[in-house]
């Protein structure tokens, strides 16, 4: 008998032929999020068992696990023989001692010879005769027991699920670029996208000395909070101080925004394929702000040829607040930092800017080379 963490996945079930490379991503992914405890982490159908880890850390492996995509949930638990006393040793030392209670059973190893209603009743009075203040209740127990027939023998008892991240497992999707500020959206956005199985690097944009240092370590923070879900311990840098001085001087007040997330989006490509990465991602909710209407995103795709992936896109304010807090970022992104975008910005920007106009005005610059002068400041800070 030995106390395991028990994890199920989530939507690799549904995969096919290639399943078994989904299966080893998300293991490889449990082994990052356990790193530091030492541990066994062991493959059976349809379950992954965490073994051998030292005594009291299962809570924190639980949690840590619940983080990971791809895990439907957890539970701690006995891992036991499956004949009957061996069941029932693992069964008593797990279930309460008073009030309702109910038994279920899964069979995952079907040639077991009892079925599970049986194996439910066989156990269930013998914990009755075990604890006389206990009584069965089918229907709202107050406990749970739970039975996993195992093959080769084995079994798990325990008794509560916990749910999970849920999603695919990150790196099964491709990778992408996450373009961060210090705000409350984008963080939100690679969470989402992680989620759906995408790897993420991270590009910040800074205007410093208009900016400090202290809103390059806010984004830091922000990243590594990250990490826990993504795994992506790495954050690159750009200066966009002397793009943003040329823009202000040359052109019109109104497309100051517009202009800058133009050449955000040029360099983030550049930086994209470095690294590797096949999309953008972006914080952008539709109507959110001056710059985030159907005209102004489609000025800033009009310079890319990647695809932009906004999973915000039709969300309002207080449904990414709810996500943030919920992924723990909220409380950082709300700190009293300015990003880039707050520089030298108009007081009354382009809501809907035409591409014409756009363009016109950005021919009073030299693109290409404030483009490559920026990618002179990249920096690539390990967290």
């Amino acid at each position: 008998m030995e106390k395991v963490v028990i994890i199920r996945y989530a939507e690799i079930h549904l995969k096919g032929k290639n399943r078994s490379y989904f299966e080893r991503v998300f293991a490889m992914n449990l082994e990052r999020a356990l790193r530091g405890i030492r541990h066994e982490l062991h493959r059976t159908s349809g379950r992954y068992l965490v073994e051998k880890f030292p005594e009291g850390r299962e809570e924190e492996i639980e949690e840590r696990c619940l983080r990971v995509f791809g895990v439907h949930s957890c539970s701690i638990g006995l891992l036991v023989g499956s004949d009957m006393d061996a069941l029932f040793e693992g069964v008593r030392l797990i279930a309460p001692q008073e009030g309702s209670f109910k038994v279920v059973t899964h069979r995952g190893y079907k040639k077991y010879p009892l079925t599970s209603m049986e194996i439910s009743a066989e156990l269930g009075g013998r914990l009755l005769e075990s604890f006389p203040k206990l009584r069965v209740d089918v229907h709202t127990p107050e406990n749970m027991v739970y039975v996993d027939i195992r093959e080769n023998g084995a079994a798990l008892v325990f008794c509560a699920f916990r749910a999970g991240a849920g999603g695919m497992p990150v790196g099964t999707s491709g990778k992408g670029l996450l373009l961060i500020s210090g705000g409350i959206d984008s963080p939100v956005a690679g969470h989402m996208m992680a989620k759906r199985g995408l790897s993420l690097e991270m590009l910040h944009f800074h205007s410093y000395p208009y900016t400090n240092d202290g809103a390059k370590e806010k984004v830091f923070s922000l990243a590594r909070i990250l990490s826990v879900y993504t795994g992506c311990g790495r954050v690159c840098t750009v200066s966009v101080t002397h793009i943003q001085e040329e823009i202000h001087k040359k052109c019109a007040a109104e497309l100051n925004v517009t202009l800058l997330r133009r050449f955000m989006f040029r360099i983030a490509e550049r930086v994209a394929a470095d690294l590797g990465c096949g999309c953008l991602v972006t914080g952008e909710s539709l109507g959110q702000v001056a710059s985030q209407t159907l005209e102004g995103m489609t000025s800033s795709n009009d310079v890319v040829r990647l695809p932009v992936l906004r999973p915000l896109v039709g969300f309002d304010k207080d449904e990414i607040i709810a996500r943030a807090k919920q992924i723990g970022t909220f409380e950082t992104s709300v700190l009293p930092y300015e990003d880039c975008c707050t520089v030298f910005l108009p007081e009354h920007p382009a809501t809907r800017p035409k591409l014409s106009f756009i363009e016109e005005e950005e021919t009073k610059l030299d693109v290409e080379a404030l483009v490559e002068e920026a990618l002179t400041t990249l920096e690539r800070t390990s967290l």
